[in-house]
Formats: C-alpha cells, structure tokens, sequence
C-alpha cells in the first residue's frame, strides 16, 4: 500500500462518514418539500457533544462507559481492513472479510451491553430487539461476504472486490442479487427505514435510539459518530460490489466519494417512499435477503462445479 492510499484512505475514512446522514437527511429533506437541516450538521453536532460533560448514572458500571468507546473503536477498526478506493486496506489480510464481519458484531455486542447496563426496561426492550435483528442481519452479510469469495476464488477483500468490481467473477443477475441483499444488511445495520426510524421517539417502534437515550456529552459523539463511519463502510462496500475502480488512487477515492453518496441518496430516497415495517415484518425482510444471498451462492457454485 502506497503512502498516498493510507493517507487517502485515513481522510475518507475518518473525515467523510459525518457527511451521508447529511446527505440523507438532506433527500428526505427536498422529497418532503422541506428546507431541513444543514447538510454538514452533524459535524456541528460532534463538535457541540464533544465540549460537553457526560452524565452517568449511579447504577451504571464501566461496562456503560466502554459500550460508546468499543462501539467507534470497532467501527474505525472494521475501516481499516476494508478498501476504501484503493486495491488494498491498511491491514488487509487473508481471512480479513471475517473479521470486518466480527468487529460490527462485537461493536453491536457492547452497544447491546451497554444499554442493559443501565437496568432501564425500556431501554432493555431496545436491545432485545436489536439483539433480534442483528442476529439475523449477520448471517446475511456473511451469505454475502461468502458469494464474494466463492466468485472471485479469495478469502480477503484485497482479492474478492477487485474481481467483483471489475465484473470479472460475477454475472450481471448474481451481482444484482447480491448487492440487494447488501442494500438491505445497510438499511438494517444501520437502523435505517423500513427497518427502523432514527427520527422517532415513540416508545413502541425505536430500537437503535432507544438503546442510547442515557449517553450524553462525548460517549452520543463517540456513538453518533461510530454510527457515521459504520454508515460508510457498507456503502463503500456496496460501492466496491458494483463499480470497477481505475489504478490511481486519487481516482479511486473519487469514485468511492461518488458512490456513497449515491448510496446515502438512495437511502434518502428509500425512506422517502417507503413506510418503516411492523416489527414481526422485519424477519421477514431480513430472510428473503439471506435467501436471495443463498441463491446466489448457490448459482456461483454450481457455476464453478460445472466443468
């Protein structure tokens, strides 16, 4: 890796992720025939909540102060195996898609603990349900993490993308089907419509929010932000899927600039026009991806069992 790919891929991956829920917010903004918020403002955000003091419970433990810490560590972690417009990733390793994989888990994992921490019921429902939901969006992006290795014949994102993007390994209806399912893994891990509503407060239908309501001061910062970056790094890796990314760096990190944010329009768009789901609906939509990374799978290997 050239020292202009690790800088190039620090700026976008440290610099960048504040900017796509402006941009989302932003879509829903201008469908709603709304003015809406700044677009940079949740750096403003950041940049109040970090100046601030952060207030604990007496009943909480450490294990509530670690859950924002682990959840941003693990995130930027999670960054650093995964290419960001370059051919490789600062730590990028055979075996690497699975552990990008397992720190989203273990951020989700803390999160979780976190909020249980706080011994608040309401708060304990928010985390049952994300449990939930993680436990089935998880093994879809491993379904889909599993199609990328099957084609491209690798077992790291150094090896799988680049085929991948190049439209090498994959035929046009397994890539479409396997970047749908990435799209909803994105809506889901990311409490996303119709998953989930990052504007509501009504206590029967928050999951992600309800989970952080006793964070303040710099631990919200650490998780809004972590939730940025997490944000990010499935759209870069939607954007890896579909797009093939020229030699130069510098032009790669254009093309990824230019394809997450059309991914965060899209997210916009989609919760523009769509209604966020009953709870016992969400399974079901989080299943029919994992069926449909299945078939995928299952084309790419019967492909290549074919003589």
């Amino acid at each position: 890796m050239t020292a202009l790919s690790l800088v190039l891929h620090v700026l976008v991956l440290v610099v960048v992720p504040p900017l796509l829920p402006g941009i989302v917010n932003r879509v829903k903004a201008v469908a709603a025939g709304r003015r809406g918020p700044p677009t940079l403002q949740l750096y403003r955000d950041l940049f109040r909540l970090v100046h601030k003091g952060a207030v604990y419970g007496h009943g909480t433990s450490w294990v509530f102060r670690a859950g924002p810490v682990v959840s941003l560590a693990t995130a930027l972690a999670a960054g650093a195996l995964l290419p960001l417009g370059g051919r490789t990733a600062p730590l990028s390793f055979g075996g690497d898609l699975v552990a990008f994989a397992g720190l989203l888990a273990l951020g989700r994992f803390f999160t979780v603990a976190a909020a249980l921490d706080t011994g608040s019921a309401f708060e304990g429902m928010g985390a049952s349900r994300e449990a939930t939901f993680g436990a089935l969006a998880e093994p879809v992006l491993l379904l889909v993490l599993a199609l990328l290795c099957a084609a491209a014949g690798g077992a790291g994102f150094s090896e799988v993308l680049e085929p991948v993007g190049a439209g090498a390994a994959l035929s046009r209806p397994v890539l479409v089907v396997a970047a749908a399912a990435l799209f909803v893994v994105l809506l889901a891990e990311n409490a996303r419509i119709p998953v989930d509503d990052p504007n509501t407060h009504l206590e029967l239908t928050m999951i992600h929010e309800v989970m952080v309501l006793d964070h303040s001061g710099p631990d919200l910062a650490f998780i809004e932000y972590g939730a940025a970056v997490k944000l990010l790094l499935f759209a870069a890796l939607l954007v890896h899927l579909v797009l093939p990314f020229p030699q130069s760096p510098a032009l790669g990190a254009l093309v990824l600039l230019a394809g997450v944010g059309v991914t965060a329009a899209a997210v916009g768009v989609t919760e523009s026009t769509m209604a966020r789901l009953r709870l016992r609906r969400v399974p079901q939509l989080l299943v029919s991806a994992g069926a449909l990374a299945a078939l995928g799978l299952a084309v790419v290997l019967q492909r290549g069992a074919t003589p």
